[in-house]
């Protein structure tokens, strides 16, 4: 079943936080994933409007998903984001049968 990670962030240095997202695009496909959605256009419809970027990635499965949140590689990467130049919460979800299906 495939899982979702979703992230929502704020950038306060956007110098340092570009070489935290150089590096993951190539870490997350390493661990099958695949952006479905990056920082693109958003409105947010309830909820404080606090975070400016967003990311969807799809990976194959809920334990992809956590290895590659919990690897060597990505943990280094987040690095050039957690000196404070970025804000991020991130979950991981499992997909799940629709709204109102059984």
């Amino acid at each position: 079943m495939p899982a979702y990670w979703v992230a929502r962030s704020k950038i306060n240095t956007p110098e340092n936080y570009s070489k935290y997202t150089a590096l993951v695009g190539g870490i997350v496909k390493e661990y099958g994933g695949k952006a479905l959605s990056r920082g693109g256009k958003f409105k947010i419809m309830e909820g404080p409007e606090y975070f400016e970027r967003f990311v969807v990635i799809e990976f194959p499965t809920f334990e992809a998903a956590v290895a590659c949140f919990e690897s060597k590689e990505y943990q280094e990467a987040a690095v050039h984001r957690r000196d404070g130049s970025g804000e991020v919460e991130t979950v991981i979800l499992d997909a799940t049968q629709g709204m109102g299906e059984d």
